[in-house]
């Protein structure tokens, strides 16, 4: 009876100091949503980190390419920021060569810029896609199997 007392006498403040949390947290850390082959080719996961808020002008979003996939030229009507949090893939602006991007690199693409990022030929990547959430992406152009794997042998070379 005693230790009952004395359990109850110490966790008792620890209860009323207690609070559920005020703050909205997620993970990114989640595996999210298959998404539909509709601008791609391959295997891509999707998970909406922060866009459901009116308050916010952005959106994040995390995006996981398994290895060997493609991802259609598309633009946004705002700028896009993608920060590389694992694995590898490849990044390529409309007339610019394109490069392998990797994890701890920040690439940030201006607004209207016709682009396309992806996993490489041998590695998924996962990267954090912040943007503005006002426009819905227009997609321009298809990213072409053979051309995908063209730029694939390029970057292995270098």
């Amino acid at each position: 009876m005693k230790a009952t007392i004395s359990t109850l006498v110490f966790f008792f403040p620890l209860f009323l100091l207690a609070q559920d949390s005020p703050y909205s947290i997620s993970s990114y850390k989640e595996e999210g949503t298959k998404a539909p082959n509709t601008h791609y080719i391959g295997e891509a996961w999707l998970l909406g980190l922060l866009s459901e808020d009116a308050d916010l002008d952005y959106e994040i979003t995390k995006a996981t390419f398994k290895a060997n996939s493609t991802l259609d030229w598309h633009r946004h009507s705002s700028p896009q920021v993608l920060v590389v949090v694992e694995g590898e893939g490849y990044y390529q602006e409309r007339g610019k060569t394109p490069i392998r991007m990797k994890e701890g690199d920040v690439i940030q693409c201006p607004k209207e810029t016709e682009h396309w990022h992806t996993s490489s030929k041998e590695s998924d990547v996962t990267y954090l896609a912040i943007y503005g959430g006002s426009q819905p992406t227009t997609w321009t152009e298809k990213l072409t199997l053979e051309y995908y794997n063209s730029i694939a042998g390029e970057l292995k070379t270098k």
